[in-house]
């Protein structure tokens, strides 16, 4: 995203290097697919597309579905699949009552200023239009967290305007709903720990970038080096598989 007041500095997205280390992503998105149910001839945008594996499903439903995401890299990769895809910051939508319904898998949370988005969503949407997400909730990756804060804080840095997320809990999130206009079905929180296919250190490859930006080689691998041991206690099994703490929101309301 190129906004930096609202987008944490230095997460770059590599569309090769996420489907080799965050597949799992779009795999587990498919339950929060199939709440949106897509039907032939609606008008469906997906916020936060990435390189347009979900997206690619919801079009097989029949509905039109124009994926948005930040990241050059994953757009191009979305439209290698043939999707109508188009690179967009999700804080300045531009879209006026045009979608039918607006779908969202794991995005939300790399945007910062949330009452922004939700506007811009409920400007997307038609009168009676639909809005189903799933992202990072209140707890999310808590423990990998808390790992990166202390290994920074060893070294004298503080993490906090570092922090590139926003995890809310139910009654946060439902409170910018409503104040956007929205009228909210069913909101939760949902344990999922997940099993991580690259282990930690592909997961910090690929989603940990703006806890370690502006500093050098040798001291971001020493901070990595020292999340990890902090995390593998409590996050690798005896075999040496690797589970984060992952907690989502999932969402689903109408305008």
């Amino acid at each position: 995203m190129n906004d930096a007041s609202y987008n944490a500095p230095g997460q770059q997205w590599n569309a090769a290097a996420y489907a080799h280390n965050a597949d799992f992503v779009a795999e587990l998105g498919d339950t929060v697919a199939r709440l949106l149910a897509p039907r032939p001839g609606e008008r469906i945008l997906d916020l936060g597309c990435g390189d347009g594996t979900l997206t690619e499903r919801l079009a097989k439903s029949g509905a039109t579905v124009v994926g948005v995401d930040a990241s050059h890299d994953m757009i191009e990769a979305a439209r290698s699949r043939g999707l109508d895809a188009r690179v967009l910051d999700a804080h300045h939508l531009p879209f006026e009552r045009e979608f039918d319904a607006v779908f969202s898998n794991a995005a939300l949370h790399w945007m910062l200023n949330h009452e922004s988005v939700v506007a811009g969503i409920y400007r997307a949407l038609k009168p009676g239009g639909r809005f189903v997400a799933e992202f990072g909730g209140h707890g999310n990756v808590a423990a990998i967290c808390t790992a990166i804060l202390a290994a920074l804080q060893a070294r004298g840095i503080s993490g906090k305007a570092r922090f590139p997320w926003f995890f809310p809990t139910p009654e946060e999130y439902r409170e910018s709903l409503e104040a956007a206009g929205f009228k909210v079905n069913a909101i939760e929180l949902i344990p999922r720990p997940t099993r991580l296919p690259t282990g930690i250190a592909g997961w910090l490859a690929t989603f940990a970038n703006p806890f370690l930006h502006g500093l050098d080689e040798d001291l971001r691998e020493a901070i990595l080096d020292d999340a990890e041991s902090l995390l593998a206690p409590s996050l690798r099994d005896g075999y040496g598989n690797w589970t984060a703490d992952y907690v989502r929101l999932r969402v689903q309301a109408r305008r």
